[in-house]
């Protein structure tokens, strides 16, 4: 196979957006990811055989990066697709010198805890009812990696 990792361009949005809404539960808008671009957020994406099946969405800070969204298509999950993108942006932000990436995470989301856990990401915090559900709301576990 031939996976290739690549800044993410507005022509990419509506894979992105796609994906986003086949992959999350409450989805970013493709307002959300065209004001990511617009801001300077570091925005890859990932791409398998010339297909796009997954993006990431970094926003740098002075010493910390923190990783705003990432998503791999669900045909394509579980086959190490999430791990490289994460790395990717581990990479970037340790080019950087950043000293810590951050996170929130779902509490339900289990396969994304058990990648980030494996990756090396530790639980730094919870925000009690944070994220919205379909009924009512649901903690955000924090996760930071140290560079």
């Amino acid at each position: 196979m031939s996976e290739i990792v690549r800044e993410m361009m507005q022509a990419d949005l509506d894979a992105v957006v796609a994906i986003e809404q086949q992959v999350h539960s409450h989805p970013w808008t493709r307002g959300n990811f065209a004001d990511a671009l617009l801001a300077g957020y570091l925005c890859r994406v990932l791409e398998s055989e010339g297909v796009l099946i997954g993006y990431a969405v970094l926003m740098s800070g002075v010493d910390d990066a923190e990783l705003l969204d990432i998503g791999i298509s669900a045909a394509q999950q579980r086959r190490g697709f999430g791990r490289m993108l994460l790395e990717n942006m581990l990479a970037w932000a340790r080019a950087q010198a950043k000293q810590r990436v951050v996170l929130e995470v779902r509490a339900s989301n289990l396969s994304a805890i058990a990648l980030y856990r494996h990756a090396g990401f530790q639980q730094i915090g919870l925000r009690r009812a944070y994220y919205l559900t379909d009924n009512g709301r649901e903690d955000a576990i924090l996760m930071g990696y140290e560079l």
